[in-house]
């Protein structure tokens, strides 16, 4: 049997700790733990996962990949609220004001609902500024937005803490506002106004991209610092009615979205550039996520009714291994 110095051309490291950035291929021996470990490429994709129980689209989210809430969305405008304990929906409270193309924050226990669209009145969008907070159980209506908008994008770490920018009031704001579990207060803007945009992060990190932002529709990514806005590098696919999830301003992810045509098409931010990786199972546009770069959740959105109620979960294996002697 060959060894592994004479596969790999040299023996095994031997180390009291791991490596911090250990290269690709790369075997060693931790001595603390005495285990033998190594170094594998991340790979992510996106799995097919149980349906939500309602078809919809321009919805909103709050939480993780593992525990999330799905809200409000059309056609017509909803007031239906499910919860994912990363197997399977079920349906709970509703919002007290069914509307659709809404924004989320927070977690599946504790989020927040703002602005939308309740409908059409006469023909015309029925803007809306409303708030609801979301305590695990059942929402409550609390002070509204400074700005009605819908087509906005959203943020924020719980139901006390979060943040609401751009939108479409008549036609696209820049408009940013920041949440303090009472009261919304207006704060620096977006440097392109625009609606249709993805959101990622929390109240004092957040990232803002795509959206359409007259007269192209965008690749935009601006990067929010708990002051101002600042632009950094474009998506590598334009669109709108995408989805984001992301913990900060320097770890995201969008996916799907409007690109002529609807889009599956998803990338990895890393606080520099954007990185094109696996594509959604199901193209669509208006659909909501939420999570992490490297752990996420996608649902709901157009085409109907597959796109609907169509749930996808991102995962990423790989990085470091400990290797069996079993």
């Amino acid at each position: 049997m060959s060894t592994y110095k004479q596969i790999a051309g040299t023996n095994i490291e031997v180390l009291s700790s791991d490596p911090a950035n250990p290269l690709e291929g790369q075997v060693w021996y931790n001595s603390t733990s005495n285990t033998v470990k190594g170094s594998i490429p991340l790979v992510s994709s996106w799995a097919t996962v149980n349906s939500m129980n309602n078809s919809r689209s321009s919805l909103a989210s709050a939480g993780i990949n593992t525990a999330a809430l799905a809200f409000g969305g059309y056609f017509p405008a909803y007031a239906f609220t499910e919860s994912w304990n990363g197997t399977s929906w079920t349906e709970v409270n509703d919002l007290n004001s069914a509307r659709a193309a809404l924004a989320g924050a927070g977690i599946n226990t504790a989020a927040l609902a703002f602005g939308g669209d309740l409908g059409p009145t006469g023909g015309t969008p029925e803007i809306f500024a409303g708030t609801e907070t979301w305590n695990g159980t059942s929402w409550t209506e609390v002070n509204d937005l400074n700005t009605a908008r819908r087509y906005l994008g959203g943020c924020g770490a719980n139901n006390t803490s979060a943040l609401a920018f751009g939108g479409r009031p008549g036609s696209e704001t820049a408009a940013t506002e920041s949440w303090n579990g009472t009261n919304w207060t207006e704060v620096n803007d977006l440097n392109t106004a625009r609606y249709g945009l993805a959101g990622a992060g929390i109240q004092t990190s957040a990232l803002a991209f795509g959206g359409v932002d007259i007269p192209t529709n965008g690749a935009l990514t601006e990067s929010w610092n708990g002051t101002s806005w600042t632009e950094v590098a474009d998506l590598n696919t334009a669109r709108y009615s995408l989805a984001g999830s992301g913990a900060d301003n320097t770890s995201a992810l969008g996916f799907g979205g409007y690109a002529v045509p609807i889009t599956a098409v998803t990338e990895s931010w890393n606080g520099t550039s954007w990185t094109e990786v696996n594509d959604l199972n199901t193209a669509r546009r208006y659909l909501r996520g939420c999570g992490t770069n490297t752990a996420a959740l996608a649902f709901g959105g157009d085409p109907q009714p597959v796109g609907g109620t169509a749930t996808e979960s991102w995962d990423t294996t790989g990085g470091t291994i400990t290797f069996s002697d079993s």
